[in-house]
């Protein structure tokens, strides 16, 4: 436990089942850690292999558990899912939750890398954030979230705005 709250910012993303992975996964988030703020639903093509599209989303909640406790309890969820850590980042898969931001945190430990590099380098994360939380602020870089979408480049990465959050 940390004592004070924690803003905390996850992505959410599948391409096996997606909405019925993405839906559980935020009911499991929020029985543990309360209310949600999600971003739309954003799909995406597959990178780094062929593939069904994926649907992802940013997710935030506050928090007072430490930094471990909720990546632990991210990797639990993903497990029930049925994700296997062993297997390929570049892979399809049931569910896919990494933590982005941990308030203002810079962590780089094994297992354990925040901000995740993530926020710069993929649209279906950039995107989400940026919306959710335009004005947040990167720890590392220093820019707003909606600065670094706005000087992002898009065209390598196909990525379409689906809808509002799911419910």
């Amino acid at each position: 436990m940390t004592g004070t709250a924690v803003d905390v910012f996850v992505s959410a993303g599948s391409n096996i089942d997606p909405e019925h992975h993405l839906r559980a996964a935020c009911r499991s988030i929020a029985e543990r850690f309360g209310p949600l703020s999600l971003s739309s639903v954003y799909r995406t093509t597959a990178v780094g292999f062929d593939g069904d599209d994926f649907l992802n989303l940013v997710l935030s909640f506050s928090t007072v558990l430490d930094v471990r406790a909720v990546k632990a309890a991210l990797d639990e969820i993903e497990a029930r899912a049925g994700r296997r850590r062993g297997d390929s980042s570049f892979a399809p898969r049931t569910l896919d939750l990494d933590l982005l931001l941990y308030g203002d945190a810079v962590l780089d430990e094994p297992g354990l890398r925040v901000p995740r590099a993530d926020i710069l380098d993929y649209a279906f994360v950039l995107a989400p954030i940026a919306e959710l939380q335009p004005g947040l602020r990167h720890p590392v870089d220093g820019r707003s979230m909606s600065e670094l979408w706005a000087a992002f480049d898009g065209s390598r990465q196909g990525i379409e705005r689906l809808s509002a959050p799911l419910a």
